[in-house]
């Protein structure tokens, strides 16, 4: 099952698919690590939900929400 990453409950894993977006904001998720076939974990949400921290290549990460959009996720079980 496909969603995006700002769609996961908390303690839900997935394996990155895609990441959408172009340009700028496209080159700063990729520089922080969030590129295809890589586990993520949400880890927290913020009271109001945003933003978001996940762990990734075993170190924590916060995400804008209207980052975690653009991450197509296939969720793990």
């Amino acid at each position: 099952m496909e969603k995006t990453l700002d769609t996961f409950e908390v303690g839900e894993t997935g394996i990155i698919k895609l990441v959408k977006g172009k340009g700028k904001i496209r080159r700063r998720l990729f520089d922080m690590g969030v590129t295809p076939n890589t586990k993520v974990t949400l880890k927290k949400r913020a009271p109001l939900g945003d933003p978001l921290e996940i762990n990734i290549r075993h170190y924590e990460l916060t995400l804008r929400k209207s980052e975690a959009q653009l991450i197509v996720m296939e969720v793990v079980k």
